[in-house]
């Protein structure tokens, strides 16, 4: 199916909201609903605005895929993170290739993209499946006993486990708990003042700045303690932290500096973990949903493995898991919107955006757009074969965003995906309660409480 952006002349239409406040009621209580209703009512870029005069917040979404395709690619270099969700996100977890800029972002890209290649990501395939076996061996107990476990727990362990032995190897175990203990409370903080229309200074001695202030201290010191014995002492290992230490920019030949490797080390631990912990707690509770889908993938991993553990070329061969992961990225987007800021404006369709404006783009409302998915909410993987996805437009599907800002570590996040679903599902059968699971909308897409799920060994685990 095809769209197109609607003609409506200059005025970009707005929900009515509440009187003086706007959609900040909605914003608050439920995101993602305010914005598939904008989508539906209002068409295809859309104006909000929430709060009173003199402290109101005002941004532009748009939802069609080739406005989407204008923000994060074809126009892209009118669109910045000068956002202030982006501001606080440097401040916490540092000026890494998530949030940096201009030439230090274009360095950073260089200096990174050696490090997820397909060879890179496929020695680190070993790594998750040792993980991901050590965990099906601790469900044992619970499949002998009520059979329960809390998919969302579950997952955020094992991917911590896996993106943190993935850039600090063997030392995960001394950053572990000051990782554990400190990025609650910064994500909570960033996010907070990050859409918050009035922003205190962070100088000002708050017991919220305070806290957070002491939380980045602690969080800096381990790490960059790390750094600095790893460059006085080399390891001579190859993850993350070692590679980043000894990567040299292809054009000028310069290395990263300490402060630039602890950024880079905790903002792919930040964007790494919990983003595959969504996309894995979601298509292992769709699995035990949908029995049917379960047993073809269960299928597909017996007839693919033979019982073997996987390496890289095996988990390539997984057609029908990978269009699994690929249906739960589009109904639950871990990242499930993406902002910018247009510094001269735009014009999108017959809608001008004005300089200075906050543009977001919704990959939640995109992946359910009525003019690209025909029944949107249902759960179905046969939407990704080969023959379908060649039809469909390129920016229908944006979980991991696209254009030159396109997420570096899609590819680990897969393969991670992938192997864990095998490994699980030859193991066990999941059974999921029915219902709906309430979500939370944080820095990432994520559910707002226990995800439980029965488990069964199979016969063949």
């Amino acid at each position: 199916m095809t769209a197109v952006l609607p003609s409506r002349g200059q005025h970009v239409p707005s929900p009515r909201g509440v009187p003086l406040i706007g959609s900040a009621r909605e914003l608050r209580r439920d995101l993602l609903g305010l914005h598939l209703r904008a989508m539906r009512e209002h068409g295809d870029v859309v104006r909000f605005w929430a709060g009173p005069p003199g402290a109101r917040l005002v941004f532009y979404t748009v939802y069609h895929p080739d406005a989407v395709q204008r923000v994060l690619a074809g126009e892209s270099g009118r669109y910045r993170k000068d956002n202030p969700f982006y501001a606080e996100v440097r401040w916490a977890f540092g000026d890494g290739i998530l949030s940096s800029q201009d030439e230090r972002w274009r360095r950073q890209r260089r200096l990174t993209q050696p490090l997820f290649t397909k060879a890179r990501v496929a020695a680190a395939v070993p790594s998750i499946v040792a993980e991901t076996d050590r965990l099906a061996q601790r469900w044992h107990p619970a499949a002998g006993g009520d059979g329960m476990v809390d998919l969302h727990a579950e997952m955020t362990r094992l991917t911590m486990l896996v993106v943190g032995r993935a850039v600090f190897g063997a030392d995960l175990e001394e950053v572990l708990p000051a990782v554990s203990e400190t990025f609650p409370p910064l994500a909570e903080y960033t996010l907070k003042r990050g859409f918050a229309p009035l922003r205190t200074p962070r100088s000002w001695p708050t017991p919220a700045n305070r806290r957070a202030a002491s939380a980045q201290r602690a969080l800096y010191r381990v790490v960059d303690g790390m750094v600095a014995r790893r460059r006085a002492a080399p390891t001579g290992t190859d993850d993350l932290l070692t590679l980043l230490l000894d990567a040299r920019d292809p054009q000028t030949g310069q290395a990263l500096d300490d402060a630039e490797i602890r950024d880079q080390a905790l903002i792919f631990l930040l964007a790494g973990h919990e983003t595959t912990a969504t996309t894995l707690t979601m298509a292992l509770h769709l699995l035990g949903r949908h029995p049917e889908v379960q047993a073809r993938v269960r299928a597909e991993v017996d007839t693919v493995l033979c019982g073997r553990t996987p390496v890289a070329g095996d988990l390539a061969r997984l057609d029908y898991t990978t269009m699994v992961v690929q249906e739960t990225t589009r109904l639950y987007p871990a990242a499930f919107i993406i902002g910018r800021r247009t510094p001269s404006g735009d014009r999108i369709g017959e809608f001008s955006i004005p300089p200075r404006a906050d543009v977001y783009v919704c990959p939640w409302a995109t992946h359910r757009h009525p003019g690209f998915w025909a029944y949107p909410d249902r759960f179905d993987p046969e939407r990704f074969t080969s023959e379908r996805a060649a039809t469909r437009h390129r920016y229908a599907w944006i979980p991991f965003g696209g254009g030159p800002r396109a997420c570096i570590g899609q590819h680990f996040s897969i393969v991670e995906s992938l192997a864990a679903i095998a490994l699980l599902i030859r193991a066990y059968h999941v059974n999921t309660p029915s219902g709906d699971i309430p979500l939370a909308t944080k820095i990432t897409l994520r559910p707002a409480g226990p995800v439980p799920c029965s488990i069964t060994p199979t016969t063949t685990a």
